[in-house]
């Protein structure tokens, strides 16, 4: 129906029939599209959904990025970005709005390559291929050194050059791969199988370090390096393996998770070489070392037997140090005497002391002098106590004499009771004529009332 709305321009059709028709036709010709271009105009409303304006130095399209799409985005795009954007070219009908319904974003060029590194080394970081326990230890001084390069490149060159200058007795061997390119991680792998192989069939020429080299480049150059697969083999490989790959600036996945990291494949040639380098050097130092020991052990015999000699003593003399000592001896001996038997006389009068302190006489004397005193302690303290009680109940006495509402009436006062016994404390609780009860001091009197006012 659609279609042959739009094959018959003779008729005349609603705008709403041509945006449905011309929806048809982007949605059918255009359903999966990629586009490049810079991100402007970018909104999030509360729905969840992304819009944005995708554009170039030519043109400009608008663009809809629905919840259910843009929660599987591994990144948040901004103004400005550039990316690549697949998707369903599109007409919102209702407004007649040429747009591009989003299926998926990623970063263009170089951003999404490091996006995708930063993935890589996350996941295999928390799998532990980064853990500096795991490294293997570089040999300090190999006898056979194997790279794995290309055997065109300037890297191979300057390690060959650099291990004849510094370790000419060392033995380099190449077992060749593609450093760039697609296929360049699986001729990687392939190298290293080849060195197994060698080391297999040659038990009495062993590689013992492994270097995995390159120089620099772009992020792009050197992606190879950056592949999951090469990464597994490199940590899981039984020979120390050191990453000599790009510049210093450079990092790659196979850094991490080599043995040994060096900045540039010179420097991997001369981590190799180090100790034959110094060897020298080291024989000069540890020469040096031992004729210093042997001197040293020398002049220390010699002091030794100056000291011996000067120990040496007359046997007179050694007769007169002896007897001098057995003087001094039996004067120790003697004080010793003296001081045992002081000791024990002041043992027996402590005894002595003891016995004399718990005599029974002597403690019932104690004892009934006590009684005695505790005797006279008490009847003094019963008759402060009768004293006090005595006080006390006289002004006892005095208070309640005070407070006994009967006392006032001794004054010539009275209290006036109605018939039913009640006090009466106003005019107003009688009446004109009422006889009322008087009590006194002594007695009660009946009185009637003349006048209430």
């Amino acid at each position: 129906m659609v279609e042959d709305i739009v094959i018959q321009n003779d008729e005349i059709i609603s705008v709403g029939e041509l945006n449905k028709s011309a929806k048809y036709l982007l949605e059918h010709n255009f359903s999966n599209v990629s586009v490049i271009g810079e991100i402007s105009n970018l909104s999030r409303p509360s729905s969840g959904h992304i819009y944005f304006t995708l554009k170039d130095a030519s043109g400009a399209i608008r663009c809809a990025m629905f919840k259910n799409q843009n929660i599987k985005l591994n990144f948040s795009p901004e103004n400005g970005d550039q990316c690549v954007l697949k998707g369903q070219v599109s007409i919102y009908a209702a407004r007649g709005d040429y747009q591009l319904i989003v299926k998926s974003i990623e970063p263009a060029g170089a951003g999404n390559l490091m996006q995708k590194f930063e993935v890589l080394k996350k996941k295999l970081e928390q799998e532990g291929l980064f853990d500096q326990a795991k490294k293997k230890i570089i040999p300090s001084s190999p006898k056979h050194i194997a790279v794995v390069t290309s055997h065109s490149t300037a890297a191979f060159q300057d390690i060959i050059s650099t291990v004849k200058r510094r370790a000419p007795n060392s033995q380099v061997s190449l077992s060749e791969a593609m450093v760039q390119g697609d296929a360049a991680h699986v001729s990687i792998i392939n190298a290293l199988s080849r060195i197994m192989n060698f080391n297999s069939n040659n038990p009495d020429n062993l590689i013992d370090v492994v270097i995995v080299s390159r120089g620099g480049g772009s992020i792009e150059d050197l992606w190879c390096f950056n592949n999951e697969d090469l990464a597994r083999e490199i940590f899981s490989y039984p020979i120390p393996v050191i990453s000599g790959v790009g510049h210093e600036i450079d990092f790659t996945i196979c850094d991490f998770v080599s043995d040994y990291r060096v900045p540039t494949p010179t420097a991997s040639a001369e981590l190799v070489t180090e100790f034959s380098f110094q060897i020298q050097d080291k024989l000069e130092i540890i020469k040096t070392k031992i004729f210093r020991n042997i001197s040293n052990y020398i002049n220390g015999l010699n002091q030794l037997i100056k000291l011996n000699n000067s120990k040496l003593k007359n046997p007179l003399t050694l007769l007169r140090e002896k007897s001098q000592n057995l003087d001094n001896l039996d004067l120790r001996i003697q004080q010793q005497q003296l001081m045992i038997i002081s000791s024990k006389k002041g043992q027996i009068e402590k005894i002595l002391t003891n016995i004399n302190h718990n005599n029974p006489i002597s403690k019932l004397q104690l004892i009934s002098n006590k009684i005695d005193l505790h005797l006279i302690n008490l009847k003094r303290n019963i008759k402060e106590k009768i004293f006090l009680k005595k006080n006390n109940l006289k002004e006892l006495l005095k208070s309640i004499e005070m407070l006994n509402p009967l006392s006032i009436l001794d004054r010539g006062y009275a209290i006036v009771l109605n018939e039913k016994g009640e006090a009466i404390k106003s005019h107003e609780q009688v009446e004109q004529g009422q006889t009322l009860t008087a009590r006194l001091s002594k007695g009660t009197i009946d009185v009637e009332v003349k006048n209430n006012n």
